[in-house]
């Protein structure tokens, strides 16, 4: 689908088109978290808590400052929706838009997730990912995405002119509404754009549109964050299974998701400690 061209080209336009890009944010000032430290702690870590999603549903978990987060597919390539909030406040959630806009469109190794305003710290650290081999395909695909918004009942039904339950959005929603003991309309505005774990995606080279393709997760592959504040995540087994043909839908096969909660040894993070919030003064120019 393009857009409609109504207006002729200035006779400059190629001249135009031919400036060069300049990166938004550059980030070689952005302080940068010490992987080393991360590296020594996971050598000896102790499952602390697990927690299985059945396909086509979510589940939250806890995670406190400190410990490591292990998302994998533990039976076959399925792909996740992932939201974090801070879990003293639910108001400080995962950011994609600013993270895509530091780390880009995908995230692997050393990207960190950061939080919303006011706060605006990192809140998790990619430590590990058995993907990272993937890089970019010849389609521009990547694994990993921060791209997507998650799949809702409410683009469905525009699309498809009926109601679907179990898209990523409703199951995240009643996933938040059980852990909290809040009715979904309270849980539902606190759903936030998600990290697409182990989901392929890019966009088309002559549409420019947002494509999926099957993920390259194997059993037992993993992607793996280190909570850098308490942390209350909610993971959904997306509708879509391995996304390579559908979502919204009870078409694609699809399988659980296990999320490990792992405890480093003590004494392990020595240097390390929970980002304080933004230093912005929160003036606004007054």
């Amino acid at each position: 689908m393009k857009s409609i061209v109504e207006n002729a080209a200035p006779v400059d336009a190629e001249a135009r088109k031919a400036i060069k890009p300049v990166i938004c944010y550059p980030v070689e000032t952005l302080p940068r978290p010490s992987m080393d430290i991360y590296k020594n702690a996971r050598r000896n870590l102790t499952l602390v808590g697990e927690v299985l999603v059945p396909p086509r549903d979510a589940k939250c978990f806890t995670a406190p400052a400190g410990h490591f987060i292990r998302i994998s597919s533990p039976d076959s390539p399925q792909v996740g929706d992932l939201n974090l909030w801070n879990a003293d406040d639910l108001n400080e959630r995962f950011y994609s838009g600013k993270t895509r806009a530091l780390h880009g469109t995908h995230i692997s190794t050393g990207d960190q997730l950061w939080g919303s305003f006011p706060n605006m710290r990192p809140i998790a650290t990619v430590t590990h990912d058995t993907l990272d081999w993937y890089g970019w395909d010849e389609y521009g695909g990547s694994v990993h995405d921060i791209i997507g918004t998650r799949c809702d009942p409410y683009t469905n039904r525009l699309l498809k002119g009926d109601d679907y339950h179990y898209c990523c959005h409703s199951n995240l929603t009643r996933a938040l509404a059980d852990e909290k003991g809040i009715s979904l309309e309270e849980a539902e505005p606190l759903v936030h754009d998600v990290l697409n774990v182990f989901m392929c995606t890019g966009f088309t080279a002559d549409t420019h549109q947002y494509f999926m393709k099957t993920s390259p997760v194997r059993p037992g592959d993993y992607l793996e964050l280190f909570a850098e504040i308490n942390i209350l995540g909610g993971l959904s087994a997306c509708p879509g299974g391995d996304c390579g043909s559908s979502h919204s839908s009870d078409d694609a096969k699809c399988g659980p998701l296990k999320v490990e909660i792992l405890k480093p040894e003590e004494g392990s993070l020595k240097g390390w400690q929970s980002p304080p919030p933004n230093a912005y003064s929160r003036t606004h120019g007054k």
